[in-house]
């Protein structure tokens, strides 16, 4: 796990004790490692180092503007699926001409502010979105610059909540509409054909998929070629799976370069990459402690004080997070194979099922690689205020986003007037 590391039987974030860190912010808190975002970046910038590219992160992943800005500052671009990404983008200090902006439903008022921050490129997702960026285009007196989001109706062999280019899901333009959309686009005054776009899925470790996916997408590009729609960049997408633990193994970085890149003309187009969770989620943990150990009939279970409104992937996806002790056991306490459960009044909220730990009341854990779609996919659900963030860098540890309150959560609610009930 990038970025962490036992000392002397401690869990560190680069050169800070994470014990230290439970004391003076306390728990939950998710802790990200600034050194282990910076060299996952640079490993892609590294493996394209030979052609023409742009690094486009997927804010999605992980949205703080500490770590869009902390990627800004290397040159990376940005893959936004919202108004909202956009303006953390720019806030952060992101370069909009390095944004390409996918999603299903943009709205107008999306589109118009994208085109006033002249950004690179919309991705389309459907010939009526075409039209609908071509109209905004046309009232600012601008042309769009766009690529169609193509699906090549390719099983990513991934989760099927996170698998997006199979026919019947609902991204992108079929394979066989694509040359429709293509020449609607090439005849519209308002609209620059730029490129041509490809996402099948996240968190795939197999290559085949997308080795399967560029040969779609470069065959539709000689077609096009042939008929006069030439292109500036082709942009692969992401979906890069990473290895949360259990013996699971994936590709690495340029083993997926190198598939993406056989069949494409070197240097003859721009390649865009959307990695996400491949950047940041081996940075980070969330850092829970243990406010009871329960031992039952049918099993034990160490119930911590972060829960599945913290962390929303194993109870959403069965998602496996390991877990680690912040201080090594001694072995004074005898070890159980525990189930991970948190205090939200449902019985999903289990963040690890059967792990075997040494624990106590009040032992500090570190639930790892959670990165990427943690604190990004976290809620307030059952009335929680979510947990503070950190980025280490060194020995130096910034708070990139504070411990919200009760008074956050209500702060947008009014009651009617004449039916409330006078606060004693």
């Amino acid at each position: 796990m990038s970025g962490f590391h036992y000392r002397e039987g401690q869990l560190y974030a680069e050169e800070v004790p994470l014990s230290r860190l439970a004391r003076e912010f306390g728990t939950p808190i998710y802790v990200y490692s600034r050194l282990a975002i910076e060299q996952a970046w640079q490993t892609y910038d590294a493996a394209l180092a030979h052609h023409r590219h742009l690094i486009c992160y997927s804010v999605k992943a992980n949205s703080n503007l500490a770590i869009l800005n902390t990627l800004a500052q290397l040159g990376s671009g940005f893959d936004i699926v919202s108004g909202g990404e956009l303006a953390r983008v720019l806030m952060a200090r992101g370069d909009p001409a390095k944004v390409v902006f996918s999603g299903v439903g943009k709205t107008t008022e999306e589109i118009d502010q994208a085109l006033a921050a002249d950004i690179k490129c919309f991705n389309i997702e459907s010939i009526s979105e075409l039209e609908r960026i071509e109209h905004c285009a046309r009232h600012q007196g601008r042309a769009a610059p766009v690529a169609m989001r193509i699906n090549p109706d390719i099983d990513p062999e991934t989760h099927p909540h996170i698998a997006t280019g199979l026919r019947k899901n609902k991204f992108g333009i079929s394979y066989q509409q694509a040359l429709e959309a293509y020449e609607i686009a090439a005849g519209l005054k308002h609209i620059q054909v730029a490129g041509v776009a490809c996402h099948i899925g996240s968190q795939i470790r197999h290559l085949k998929p997308f080795m399967e996916a560029m040969a779609h997408l470069m065959d539709l590009v000689h077609t096009l070629e042939k008929r006069g729609i030439h292109l500036q960049h082709i942009d692969a997408g992401g979906g890069l799976g990473i290895a949360y633990g259990r013996e699971e193994s994936a590709p690495t970085v340029r083993q997926y370069i190198n598939t993406l890149m056989e069949g494409i003309p070197e240097q003859e187009y721009e390649i865009i990459v959307e990695p996400g969770r491949s950047i940041v989620a081996t940075a980070g943990v969330l850092l829970t402690r243990t406010e009871y150990v329960k031992h039952t009939d049918a099993r034990d279970f160490a119930i911590v004080d972060a829960g599945m409104n913290d962390l929303m992937r194993p109870a959403l996806y069965d998602g496996w997070h390991d877990v680690l002790p912040v201080h090594q056991d001694n072995g004074e306490t005898e070890a159980r194979s525990y189930d991970l459960v948190g205090p939200i009044c449902e019985s999903g909220d289990i963040l690890a099922h059967d792990r075997h730990l040494a624990l106590q009341q009040g032992d500090l854990l570190a639930i790892t690689v959670v990165g990427a779609y943690g604190f990004s996919m976290s809620s307030n659900y059952n009335t929680r205020p979510r947990p503070c963030e950190l980025l280490v860098d060194g020995q130096q540890t910034h708070l990139i986003r504070r411990r919200e309150t009760i008074q956050d959560l209500v702060a947008g609610e009014t009651m009617p007037p004449g039916k409330a009930v006078p606060v004693q």
